[in-house]
């Protein structure tokens, strides 16, 4: 498919007149070719006006019917072949070889949300089945399904030009769930961007899908995002980015006539736990896996373990020289854009210069634009408590390491944390009982809690949970990744005493979508 740098707003294709911009090559630090033409308020209405309009008979059509939208997006991807992964590349200075995974990852999401759809656990259907004879009052029939709450914005993320962002995890399970999406393309990713719209226009026009069940918005500044937030269309929203882009939208969310929720996934520093016999018995391992998970992706990773928790003593000592000497053999590595990495840059300068804060590495030096060289800093609990500098999240491969004296100052640094999407602990047996100490505050801290493993990497499965206690995200009721997220844009009816023929389906006498249905209190299974 031929970039032509228009939006496309339902089946059509639509130069934006409020400006232009190209998309950025950190690598080479210049502007690509094409130019995209940008979007206003204009544009925001028409796709809204279509989204509106496509939404009842979106969600009419059957599970079946969904999940075949969705396989043929992940097929139309594909089809798309190297030109996406080279323009991919070019957009974002990432490996092709991490965006041959991803745009794997980013099928594998639409696959698993058309199983989800075939298998019908989303809706929970539940019976409840009439008691005309009961007393002293009968009961009547109840029967309650999961429908989309409506058309729903999305906003493409920096850091995953494929899986996060126009047919990302937000998208697959909005669209699984029946709601029409609008996407708000991330100006670092504009090509990208454009390839996988038209991708799925392609698909949505061969399945025979209602014309304003997706559309694809390019805008400069916070203006198209935040027209899109506000207006009065929007049902939801999915968010990936920084912690004051996605308040801001909360903001503007919270403050319509009709508030809506907006699922922003924010700031993280996803602490890893070194628990004593686990330093002792393999420390050097442990600091050489660190490493490698630091730098991953130029540490552009929400999940990227920005600090680390230990008591003082030999093993933490060990864990130490095995991860500084691994992070001064890093090359320093591309950033996403010029932005991240001055923001970067400013991040390792600010808790550089905090009192009672060594650097113990850098990484090699830079040999071109936009490179971040990895950064490791030691302090002591108490430095680390009473500073907030060195508890912000540094978006890059660097981290901070704080000494303990024992598991009680632990504890009270664990406690002191902020929500966060996942927490680590390195342990081995004879660490059980510490780790079983520390895991209930884990649990209130974070959404995903790993033992013996790295956080980089987020496993797209129906387990996954991608979220945690604010300021992690905006709602830790919810995950991003996996089967639940469809979760956030459904949301419960109860039907009462209806003729069988108004039911859903799925709450039918003779249940047509053959699903697992509770009646009654017990599980039944479907036909097949």
């Amino acid at each position: 498919m031929a970039l032509t740098g228009n939006m496309i707003i339902g089946r059509d294709a639509v130069r934006g007149t409020e400006g232009v911009q190209r998309a950025y090559d950190p690598t080479r630090d210049q502007h690509l070719d094409t130019e995209f033409g940008l979007g206003g308020k204009a544009e925001v209405e028409r796709a809204a006006a279509l989204a509106q309009a496509a939404f009842d008979p979106y969600r009419a059509l059957s599970p079946t019917r969904r999940a075949e939208f969705l396989d043929a997006i992940a097929q139309s991807i594909l089809d798309l072949g190297d030109e996406l992964i080279e323009r991919a590349h070019a957009e974002s200075a990432l490996p092709v070889a991490r965006l041959t995974g991803e745009r794997g990852r980013t099928v594998g999401q639409l696959r698993l949300f058309a199983q989800v759809l075939r298998d019908g656990h989303y809706l929970h259907a539940t019976i409840d089945q009439a008691q005309p004879q009961r007393q002293p009052l009968p009961r009547s029939d109840l029967r309650l399904a999961r429908i989309p709450v409506g058309p729903v914005a999305v906003f493409g993320a920096s850091n995953f030009p494929l899986a996060f962002s126009v047919a990302g995890g937000d998208t697959a399970s909005a669209l699984a769930a029946g709601c029409p999406v609008i996407v708000k393309a991330h100006s670092a990713h504009l090509g990208t961007s454009e390839l996988v719209g038209q991708a799925i226009q392609k698909a949505a026009i061969a399945t025979d899908m209602p014309e304003g069940v997706f559309s694809l918005l390019f805008g400069a500044g916070r203006s198209v995002g935040e027209a899109l937030v506000a207006h009065p269309v929007i049902q939801a929203v999915g968010f990936t980015g920084s912690r004051q882009g996605g308040l801001a939208l909360v903001n503007i969310a919270n403050n319509r006539p009709q508030p809506i929720p907006v699922y922003a996934e924010m700031s993280s520093i996803n602490p890893v736990f070194l628990l004593p016999a686990a330093l002792q018995s393999r420390a050097d391992a442990i600091g050489r896996g660190f490493a490698d998970s630091l730098t991953m992706g130029a540490g552009q990773f929400c999940t990227n373990p920005g600090l680390v928790i230990a008591e003082a003593g030999a093993g933490l000592d060990r864990f130490l020289a095995s991860a500084t000497e691994a992070l001064a053999a890093k090359p320093a590595t591309t950033m996403l854009t010029d932005g991240i990495h001055r923001a970067y840059d400013q991040g390792v300068s600010s808790v550089s210069s905090q009192a009672n804060v060594t650097c113990a590495v850098q990484g090699q030096q830079a040999q071109g634009p936009n490179a971040a060289r990895a950064a490791l800093f030691v302090t002591d609990a108490e430095s680390f408590l009473g500073n907030e500098a060195l508890q912000a999240e540094m978006f890059g491969p660097a981290s901070v390491v704080v000494r303990v004296r024992d598991a009680a100052e632990m504890r009270r640094v664990a406690e002191h944390l902020e929500g966060q999407l996942t927490a680590t602990i390195q342990l081995d047996d004879a660490d059980i009982d510490a780790a079983r100490a520390l895991l209930p505050v884990l649990e209130r801290k974070a959404g995903r809690i790993l033992a013996n493993g790295f956080p980089t990497g987020v496993e797209v499965s129906h387990a996954m949970v991608h979220g945690g206690p604010f300021p992690s995200t905006s709602s830790a009721l919810h995950t991003s990744v996996g089967a639940s997220a469809i979760d956030r844009f459904v949301r419960p009816v109860c039907y009462q005493d209806l003729p069988d023929a108004l039911r859903p389906d799925a709450l039918k006498d003779a249940n047509p979508l053959d699903v697992w249905r509770l009646v009654d209190g017990q599980p039944v299974a479907p036909k097949a």
